[in-house]
């Protein structure tokens, strides 16, 4: 009995250590590709902010003036009390040459410098091997292909990184693995924004500094450089990133393979280390990423060929932000006590803009998020801050709260007038494209208002406040219109899944009114420059809301779609979006959208408060 007792223990045991070994998703929700934002709640107060909005017409307009529309795989860091975020850029095409590789700057988050080249384009000599995959005319440039850029040595000094390779057709790998590695180049970026000569730190074979235009790191005459870079070499956890570039016999990546793409890497809270990647694939090493356990998929976190970022976040918990479907939309995340099990997938980012410009690749949705990695700075103000691409066109970054929630409770309250300065959007939702920018500003009488800006032909402001859910509710906001003859102000209430229950429009024919079916029911005819008071009392077991307007009461209006519940509104400037679809998605964009880099008359709209019981 003893001895069964024993076996049993054991079996329990190892049973457990198995488990702690296991990445997975025990949630109930999951994404439904069919809507934008999966019919998944959103996170609690997060803010998507647009930092660059690809302008091939007008590149003074585009943020880093070259007007190249193929921008995609950016990098964050934080360091010198500075947000730091790169990206690679091509003129149309992914893998499309030529390449270089820029970088923004902002103090505040929200606020984003012009970018700045931080690895030019690259000539490529005469005679250089490659391999391709069919006939074509030899390239003049590389392309640049990077997974990291950042990184931060002990000594203080902070190391650009990049990566030239050469692809003769948009069908060629750009990476060692494919023979069409260059090498990895290394700069180091001052203090006060200036930076280092380029060296090389690493060549693909076939290279070295005879046949290359920059000298390799050890030439450079400042011994603190020099000493970052060999303690970047040393350090196996951060150079598993260049796996997919690397050679496939580089002796100093330790799990070598092309298919082992986009390494993110956490600490676990025993000290191992987890490393999640492409198609939520995963490893854990205990040796500071010398050896690895077998690579295994996650249990039930759907992904495709996007990245997935994991990071522990300042509550002491973890985060892991991917794709949760086979396209790249939603954005989401779910979160984690102990870094393995994780639960409670919420969306991040749930827009997809329209995709403007032509180009190879060019997969939609909000994608290749990566956050900031551990050493490479913390923000004070204790977010989870995010970068990716949208669309393979526009950067834009996410700060995400923390603690990471969906719902919220308790009365809503919120007279932007009368805030703390600075905490007017702690739990509202904001989506802000530069030309429809989104923010709390003074109104002419000089109080303070949540203003919705929009001069964009092809996006939207949008923000989005949770509250506590409910089957009777009393919403009542006020909205002063800038106009009433452009522009628009759609306002929803909505369920835990996106559904309406209400529309009330601010259209552009001058009219407030709601839409309860296929038809809209006008109320009133509205005035710039006046604010209007907007209650419903709704009940969604009944269907039935009354709407009243500056005192004129409608009763008994018919709800747009049946629901449980509601928890949440949502002000958006311009019409909902519906393409891509999952049976309309097509990678290759193969025509320029009209008037993509030119801005229409612009619309706005201020919400003075929101009061909800």
């Amino acid at each position: 009995m003893k001895t069964t007792l024993l076996l049993a223990a054991l079996a329990l045991s190892f049973s457990a250590l198995a488990q702690n070994n296991e990445l997975r998703y025990v949630g109930r929700q999951q994404s439904n590709p069919d809507y934008h934002h999966g019919q998944l709640r959103p996170v609690v107060g997060v803010h998507n902010i647009q930092t660059m909005r690809a302008n091939r017409q007008f590149p003074e307009n585009s943020k880093d003036t070259y007007g190249w529309t193929y921008n995609h795989a950016p990098d964050l860091a934080y360091w010198n009390n500075t947000f730091y975020m790169s990206y690679l850029s091509n003129p149309i095409n992914e893998h499309g040459h030529p390449g270089h590789t820029l970088m923004q700057t902002s103090e505040d988050g929200y606020t984003w410098s012009k970018a700045k080249v931080i690895f030019p384009m690259y000539e490529v000599p005469a005679g250089t091997p490659f391999n391709f995959t069919e006939k074509t005319e030899f390239p003049t440039h590389a392309i640049m292909h990077q997974r990291m850029v950042f990184y931060v040595a002990k000594n203080g000094r902070m190391l650009l990184l990049g990566f030239y390779a050469v692809t003769p057709t948009q069908k060629d790998k750009p990476f060692g693995v494919a023979g069409n590695g260059i090498g990895r180049v290394v700069r180091e970026l001052y203090a006060d924004g200036t930076m280092s000569p380029i060296f090389f730190i690493r060549y693909s074979k076939g290279y070295d500094e005879k046949n290359t235009l920059f000298p390799f790191f050890t030439r450079s005459r400042d011994r603190g450089f020099v000493e970052a870079c060999r303690e970047l070499l040393a350090n196996t956890l951060v150079v598993q990133q260049w796996c997919e570039e690397a050679d496939p016999d580089d002796p100093i990546i330790a799990l070598p393979g092309e298919q082992n793409k986009a390494w993110s890497i956490y600490t676990l809270p025993d000290g191992r280390h987890l490393g999640v990647m492409k198609h939520a694939r995963y490893g854990i090493t205990a040796d500071g990423g010398k050896t690895w356990s077998d690579l295994r998929l996650a249990t039930n976190v759907v992904n495709w060929n996007a990245k997935v970022w994991g990071q522990r976040t300042s509550d002491g918990r973890y985060a892991i932000v991917y794709n949760p479907s086979l396209f790249r939309w939603p954005l989401a995340v779910m979160t984690s006590d102990d870094g393995l099990t994780f639960d409670n997938l919420l969306t991040v980012h749930n827009e997809i803009s329209v995709r403007r410009y032509e180009g190879a690749f060019k997969s939609w949705g909000p994608q290749y998020k990566r956050g900031i990695w551990e050493g490479n700075g913390t923000p004070p103000d204790g977010k989870m801050w995010l970068s990716y691409s949208v669309n393979k066109e526009d950067l834009w970054v996410a700060a995400v709260p923390v603690p990471i929630i969906g719902t919220v409770t308790g009365a809503v309250n919120d007279v932007f007038a009368q805030m703390e300065d600075g905490k007017e959007l702690r739990y509202w939702n904001i989506y802000s494209p530069l030309w429809s920018p989104v923010g709390v500003e003074r109104n002419g009488a000089g109080e303070k208002v949540l203003m919705l800006r929009d001069r964009d032909r092809y996006d939207y402001a949008k923000v989005e406040r949770v509250f506590e859910e409910g089957k009777q509710k009393t919403i009542t906001f006020t909205v002063t219109p800038q106009q009433n003859a452009d522009g628009l102000l759609h306002v929803e209430l909505q369920d835990a899944k996106g559904k309406i229950f209400t529309r009330v429009v601010f259209d552009a024919d001058g009219m407030l009114k709601h839409k309860p079916r296929a038809r809209f029911t006008n109320l009133v005819r509205y005035e710039p420059d006046t604010d209007y008071s907007v209650t419903i009392d709704l009940d969604t077991d009944t269907r039935r809301f009354d709407i009243t307007v500056n005192g004129r009461k409608w009763a008994g209006q018919w709800g747009m779609m049946p629901v449980e519940s509601v928890e949440r509104i949502v002000f958006r400037t311009g019409e909902r979006r519906y393409h891509p679809t999952i049976d309309s998605i097509e990678e290759e964009a193969k025509y320029d959208m009209p008037m993509a880099g030119i801005p229409v008359k612009e619309a706005a709209f201020a919400i003075k408060s929101l009061k909800v019981n």
